[in-house]
Parts: structure tokens; C-alpha cells; sequence
């Protein structure tokens, strides 16, 4: 078991990350600017 869960790690790496440094980056930049702009959206409209 231990071996077949090592081998299945190893292919694991060898792929590349879900997020790369830079989707990272953007991601992280784009949730800042959500959390500016959220708030204009989630308050109701008056006007």
C-alpha cells in the first residue's frame, strides 16, 4: 500500500502545480479588488 501511495505521489509532482506563482498573484489580486468593490454591489440600490 505504502509503495502504490509513493508512486501515485511522485506522478502527482511531476504534473505541474493546480496554481502557478503567477495565477497565484492574480488570484490574490483579483480577491483584493473584490473586497473593494463588494461592497458597492452588495449594498441595494437606492438611487
Amino acid at each position: 500500500m505504502p509503495h502504490s501511495h509513493h508512486s501515485s505521489r511522485d506522478k502527482d509532482t511531476k504534473k505541474k502545480p493546480l496554481m502557478t506563482p503567477k495565477e497565484k498573484r492574480a488570484a490574490k489580486h483579483a480577491k483584493k479588488h473584490s473586497q473593494d468593490v463588494q461592497p458597492l454591489i452588495t449594498q441595494p440600490v437606492t438611487h
